[in-house]
């Protein structure tokens, strides 16, 4: 019997989801923020890092917030095989668990109308929260995936379409001009984002993609895994450290998503994820419910 998923566990899970991951950080991001204080040889990056890694611990002490930005909420459900769901039903169950996460929690409302900017108080509004299906050929399992993107890393967000003839390096050059640009404003050290590939649309949609990752995952294509390493190591020679403050640690590391794109094409966009950048997932199979990071 195919697996079926309902509306009102998504809802459930959806609101224990924004709850969990605006409060506890995912552990490879602890640690990565450990390891960044180890080695860098900045005395007063270290004290940043220092008192990073105390708000995480503070936070998780405490049943508190990692940060008071509650972002916009992007949920990503991928779908195996054989299960059968309604998608206007489970959207609608997403609204709702959001909507009651920042009621019932209490959480700060972060999202407001483009125009008019009246706040619903509810961290929804038209296009929010963000809902992304994917679909894989295992079956009979549901991962539900809530990542809070705040604004203060989302406004390092830069599109070029540059051209072919540009090559490689001209990719490079984008990425870190977009890193210099950003600077201390998005509160690094950052996972920052790259996109390559597609159309405009796309190759901004890969960015967030790559941005949105696990840490310490890696692309999947050989070019673009190489392509990875290569920027991590340049933009962590920039110097602008922990909160644009100088030192080692700007980037927790750089990662790339692509898609082919046209003959005339060369699109690369550049979405960055601050410090704090916050996850939480949870895995649904006919046995029940696994939570993850």
């Amino acid at each position: 019997m195919a697996m079926i998923l309902e509306s009102a566990p998504v809802e459930n899970i959806v609101r224990a989801l924004y709850i969990r991951a605006l409060k506890r950080l995912p552990e490879p991001v602890k640690a990565a923020i450990g390891g960044l204080e180890r080695a860098e040889t900045d005395a007063t990056a270290r004290t940043v890092l220092a008192t990073m890694a105390e708000n995480v611990r503070v936070a998780e002490r405490d049943d508190g917030l990692l940060c008071q930005d509650t972002g916009i909420p992007l949920v990503t459900i991928t779908i195996g095989r054989g299960v059968s769901f309604d998608g206007v039903d489970i959207g609608e169950a997403v609204a709702k668990g959001v909507r009651r996460a920042t009621r019932e929690h209490p959480l700060r409302s972060s999202v407001v109308h483009p125009i008019t900017r009246a706040n619903a108080h509810d961290s929804t509004g038209p296009g929010v929260p963000v809902i992304e299906f994917r679909f894989d050929p295992e079956p009979d399992f549901v991962r539900l995936e809530l990542v809070p993107k705040g604004s203060g890393s989302e406004n390092g967000s830069y599109l070029g379409m540059l051209l072919p003839a540009d090559g490689l390096d001209g990719v490079k050059r984008f990425v870190i001009d977009a890193v210099l640009k950003a600077g201390g404003k998005v509160c690094p050290p950052t996972i920052v984002g790259v996109g390559l590939g597609g159309t405009s649309d796309v190759a901004m949609h890969l960015a967030k993609l790559a941005a949105t990752r696990p840490l310490g995952t890696r692309c999947p294509d050989a070019a673009g895994a190489a392509l990875e390493s290569a920027l991590s190591r340049a933009v962590n020679g920039l110097g602008i450290g922990p909160q644009g403050l100088g030192g080692d640690a700007t980037a927790f590391a750089v990662q790339v998503e692509l898609a082919a794109t046209h003959i005339t094409l060369n699109p690369v966009a550049v979405n960055i994820q601050c410090h704090s950048a916050r996850r939480a997932s949870a895995t649904v199979t006919p046995a029940g419910v696994v939570w993850g990071d």
